[in-house]
């Protein structure tokens, strides 16, 4: 049977624990979903409380803490939180993109620094970020090392580029907005990388599929032939099934799909909620119309309502509740379960950032609304 618009919704549902909450710990939570989108300090922290049952932000500073979960520019060469175990195969599959994006960048070529040079500098800072540094200490460290040839553009391409992750630093959401850096417990490894694409394209699947070749593309920004090194390197582990398009879409063998029409309760995603970006077809989350209302023109994505699975509208936290903007009309019993999430919502925002993602207010007002409502008084 062909794959529907509905059931790949509830496939990507099920798959990322947006059908129930699960009682398992953060550690799993993140190994289960594959990554999180981290731009914003706050984001991981909703995502889960949208996946895990009685869910403790505490257990996730600990993860942050201790490095069991890694936040580190990875896929689309943006912060995601992935678990230490994931790490270093993803950064290694991912250094194609990353080095291409940042080391062929105007930015890098204006220091003057050769790859081979680069490549020294920064087994020199996985030494010295043995423990975390700040934007400015390694400015420092830069100006003692290397002189007049010191450069901004270093320190800028090298921090996304190579095996340094984010440290911990403290706030309500364990990330402050000055960032500090510590090398990865492992160096990016060399060598053949299809093991670690394969690793990628596995891991994608299992948390995201099916999905076709250019969604395993535009998850990772990777090139048409990077990824088909990486499905061609899982062989008997996929199996090949038809669907909305002419492209094939990709599973793993044996992996059960839900039926599309098993009910998915409403919830309110974070900002930058991977599974509105792990697409090249996002109509499987968002309806189109809605696409460009939810994704703004500078890339922001902002905090959706979810309701049968799909993108109804957007919504912020405000000084008396939250602010839910539906872009058509809900029934009543969906702004009831509504309610529910945004008491809950609340209730975990009180204690660490009321009004979490308020510098995005000036996005919402642009957002058409069916229907506005302050709920979770």
């Amino acid at each position: 049977m062909a794959l529907t618009l509905g059931s790949l919704n509830r496939a990507t549902l099920s798959r990322q624990l947006l059908l129930e909450r699960q009682h398992i710990g953060v550690v799993e939570a993140v190994a289960r979903i594959g990554a999180i989108q981290a731009q914003e300090p706050a984001s991981p922290y909703i995502a889960l409380w949208n996946r895990v049952a009685d869910f403790d932000p505490g257990e996730l500073d600990r993860a942050f803490a201790d490095r069991s979960i890694i936040k580190a520019s990875l896929m689309r060469v943006t912060l995601h939180a992935v678990t230490a175990a994931d790490h270093p195969l993803l950064h290694h599959a991912m250094q194609e993109t990353l080095r291409g994006a940042r080391l062929h960048d105007r930015r890098f070529k204006a220091t003057g620094m050769s790859f081979a040079e680069a490549e020294r500098i920064v087994e020199l800072l996985r030494s010295y970020a043995t423990e975390p540094r700040s934007n400015a200490e390694v400015a420092a460290w830069l100006a003692d090392e290397l002189g007049d040839a010191a450069h901004p553009g270093i320190w800028w391409a090298l921090r996304q580029s190579a095996s340094f992750i984010h440290a911990r630093t403290g706030g309500p959401w364990s990330f402050g907005p000055r960032s500090a850096y510590v090398a990865a417990p492992e160096p990016t490894r060399t060598g053949d990388r299809v093991p670690a694409l394969a690793h990628l394209v596995r891991r994608y699947l299992e948390s995201f599929g099916p999905a076709t070749a250019r969604d395993i593309a535009a998850y990772g920004m990777l090139y048409a032939p990077t990824v088909r090194l990486g499905l061609d390197a899982l062989g008997d582990e996929l199996t090949t099934l038809e669907g909305p398009g002419r492209s094939p879409f990709f599973d793993l063998a044996g992996t059960t799909l839900p039926d599309e029409d098993v009910p998915a309760p409403p919830r309110l995603l974070p900002m930058w909620d991977s599974t509105l970006l792990a697409y090249k077809e996002r109509s499987r989350m968002i309806p189109e119309p809605y696409r460009r209302m939810v994704i703004r023109a500078n890339g922001d994505v902002l905090p959706t309502l979810l309701v049968d699975g799909f993108v109804a509208g957007v919504w912020r936290p405000v000084p008396d509740g939250i602010e839910a903007r539906a872009i058509h009309p809900l029934d009543a019993q969906t702004w009831d379960a509504l309610e529910g999430e945004a008491r809950s919502a609340r209730a975990l925002l009180a204690g660490r950032e009321p009004l979490a993602y308020g510098r995005y207010a000036r996005w919402f007002p642009s957002v058409p609304a069916a229907e506005i409502r302050i709920l979770g008084r």
